[in-house]
């Protein structure tokens, strides 16, 4: 079936996973899918039957699957059966975390995701990259469609918009900059203090960039791409280290800001109890905005040794928070237009069998004719049979056009069953 044929009567946007609203980081780990883990999960859902395209989108806040289906109840039970086998997780464990939302409310829902306005810290940036990102991966694998190409493109624009014409992203607001305030007020001040970061990614970057601006001291940098570390560390004079000598380096250190995308601990209980003798039980602070945890949660069981993980960081922003959130409730007007145009868009959809319908029947007619024709004037030459088919085709055109603007744009007004119904009738096209 082409896209133009897609009969959208048949079908149902949906978006169904788990967040950071609805699942503690403890279950979120466990159900966070890897790169290879989204591939899988194309390649695997996008053959099953009951849905025609989708998109899985995975960050430390949420793991979601943005589909067009044919078969809501048993889309969802797919997306839940295949979370669970690859992840090792029985469905009941997951279960009363996951959401299903439908039509509109699943159109609004990743407009709001891209736009950030349903992210832990609103209006923080790294999100529209993420969802661009899982775009593109579908359409590498061809589990995107007519559908999901509008919606997401849609999506990206919505996001624009919204960053243009609010001031969602005014005041410093992200991950990273909730981990250095929660530094602030453990330390009150990060001047000399040193810190080591694991890992390179654009989330130790802005935490880099906080740290400089509040005059903390040595800055290490441990990445495992060591040139990468490298590169980093030479941005803002500091230094790297391999991933095998950070036990070496925190009996230095205040604080380690952990971002990488280990799916298992990089830093255990055992190599910090190993190094807090050597400190004198110097404190030392553990910020882990990693999700799978790069940082073993026992480690708050040591005497002097601290670990919060990105859902602490909830509790650092205050002020800031509340003018975004002020703003956010212009971004959310924008959204909800959108979500308006989109269904107005969606219901366009339902002419299309139609308009495709009457134009093979135009179609069939003017051939049928035509071949009388030629054969009653058997002395035409091959250029004048060409320019009497283009000129059918151009009548042809000319004909339906008006007819195919009204069947679409009758939809936005609640009455294109009516006026298909009676195309179809008129032209005997069932």
């Amino acid at each position: 079936m082409s896209d133009l044929e897609i009969d959208i009567k048949k079908t149902d946007i949906i978006l169904a996973g788990l967040n950071h609203k609805t699942a503690p980081i403890e279950l979120r780990e466990r159900i966070a899918f890897s790169q290879e883990d989204i591939l899988r999960a194309l390649d695997v859902l996008g053959n099953q039957p009951a849905i025609n395209e989708i998109t899985v989108i995975s960050t430390c806040n949420r793991v979601e699957a943005l589909m067009v289906v044919q078969d809501k109840v048993e889309a969802v039970e797919n997306v839940k059966q295949f979370s669970s086998e690859l992840k090792n997780v029985p469905v009941s464990i997951f279960d009363e975390s996951f959401y299903v939302h439908i039509g509109d409310e699943a159109v609004r829902h990743i407009f709001r995701v891209a736009s950030s306005l349903d992210s832990m810290m609103i209006g923080e940036p790294q999100i529209l990259g993420q969802v661009k990102a899982a775009y593109l991966t579908s359409t590498q694998k061809k589990t995107s469609g007519v559908i999901l190409n509008r919606l997401m493109h849609r999506a990206f624009f919505v996001a624009k918009r919204i960053r243009t014409e609010t001031g969602i992203g005014d005041h410093a607001v992200s991950i990273s900059y909730a981990a250095i305030e929660l530094c602030k007020k453990i330390f009150g001040s990060l001047t000399d203090k040193k810190a080591l970061l694991a890992g390179a990614g654009e989330m130790a970057e802005l935490a880099v960039e906080h740290l400089i601006r509040n005059k903390a001291g040595d800055i290490i940098v441990a990445n495992r791409t060591f040139e990468r570390g490298l590169e980093l560390a030479g941005r803002f004079n500091g230094y790297a280290i391999k991933f095998d000598e950070i036990t070496e380096y925190l009996k230095t250190v205040d604080i380690v800001i952990s971002s990488t995308g280990a799916q298992n601990f990089i830093i255990t209980r055992d190599q910090v109890k190993s190094v807090m003798r050597i400190r004198k039980n110097r404190p030392l602070f553990f910020i882990d905005i990693a999700v799978p945890r790069d940082i073993d949660p026992e480690i708050n069981r040591l005497n002097n040794a601290y670990v919060y993980d990105i859902d602490n960081l909830q509790d650092v922003i205050s002020e800031n928070i509340e003018d975004r959130n002020r703003e956010s409730v212009k971004g959310d007007r924008i959204v909800d237009e959108a979500v308006i145009n989109f269904r107005k868009w969606c219901e366009s959809l339902k002419a299309v069998p139609t308009i495709v319908a009457l134009r093979k029947k135009f179609d069939a007619i003017a051939e049928a004719e035509i071949k009388k024709t030629f054969k009653s004037l058997n002395k035409l030459s091959a250029d004048e049979k060409n320019a009497i088919n283009i000129m059918i085709n151009s009548l042809i055109n000319k004909i339906l056009h008006d007819p195919t603007i009204f069947l679409k744009r009758n939809g936005f007004m609640g009455d294109s069953a009516k006026y298909i119904d009676i195309t179809k009738k008129l032209f005997n096209l069932n």
